[in-house]
């Protein structure tokens, strides 16, 4: 028996990616967009009311980025000082039954690629996206 991707998820998803996502099962969907191994991966996480506090593990050192509002902008630019020149090209973004599910299509020197990651909040599912992101592409 094929397992299907989970209805919330799928129904969350731009529209222009859904028909790309209909015939995934959960491995495949898994494999394809998130990517919680790589160069990067989330450590500690924080968020109180719309300030956030996240570390980053990298291969050889910690690196902690504090931001208020979106994450977006404090990401990118820690990513670009640590040689992860990501850009979102596209960033889709709903809420589910669950939290959040965010859905950004990156690009990392020429590369391309949707990443996709959930949380309890905005923020989290953002920067979890965000890392999905550069560990698809530059992992």
């Amino acid at each position: 028996m094929t397992l299907t991707l989970d209805h919330a998820l799928l129904a969350a998803a731009p529209k222009g990616l859904r028909t790309e996502l209909l015939d995934l099962d959960p491995a495949a969907f898994q494999d394809r967009y998130t990517r919680t191994e790589g160069p990067i991966t989330l450590g500690e996480w924080s968020c109180s009311g719309t300030d956030f506090t996240a570390t980053l593990e990298l291969a050889d050192h910690l690196r902690t980025v504090i931001a208020t509002g979106s994450p977006v902008a404090a990401m990118t630019s820690a990513l670009y000082d640590e040689g992860y020149p990501l850009e979102i090209l596209h960033f889709h973004q709903r809420p589910t039954a669950d939290g959040t599910a965010t859905f950004v299509q990156c690009e990392v020197n020429g590369r391309r690629r949707w990443a996709v990651a959930t949380a309890a909040t905005g923020a989290e599912s953002t920067v979890r996206a965000m890392i999905a992101g550069v560990n698809l592409l530059a992992g």
